[in-house]
């Protein structure tokens, strides 16, 4: 016999499997039927990831296959190279934004200081 758990387990797994639209579409007849089923559903559709989670025939979860072999070992062994590659360019990229983000700040801080230097200079020279 099923259990309670053991239905929800079932009816989670339908719903994961039709995508974010039937999660969607539970969440809205429960609002519409009883309104705290369908809090509950949003709840657990939050708490659970399950806006991201769903895959369905429509490609929801393409980015999860990204690895998944193809057959064709020369074209996974370029696939694999190209995606390295790419991985170390955006790598350097964000190095050297980082860079450029920290050297542009740097100059902002240096032109700040030299320009209360002469502030002040200035101040301490004045007549009394």
């Amino acid at each position: 016999m099923n259990s309670p758990a053991h239905l929800f387990e079932q009816g989670r797994d339908w719903l994961d499997s039709h995508g974010k639209m039937a999660w969607i579409a539970l969440m809205v007849l429960g609002f519409i039927i009883f309104w705290p089923l369908g809090l509950a559903t949003f709840f657990y559709m939050i708490g659970t990831n399950r806006m991201g989670k769903c895959s369905n025939r429509r490609g929801w979860g393409r980015h999860h296959r990204r690895n998944a072999p193809t057959g064709n070992t020369a074209f996974d062994a370029y696939r694999e190279e190209t995606l390295k590659r790419l991985e170390d360019e955006q790598s350097a990229f964000q190095s050297f934004l980082g860079n450029l983000r920290a050297a542009k700040d740097r100059a902002e801080f240096d032109e700040f200081m030299n320009k209360r230097k002469n502030d002040n200079d200035s101040g301490d020279q004045a007549p009394a």
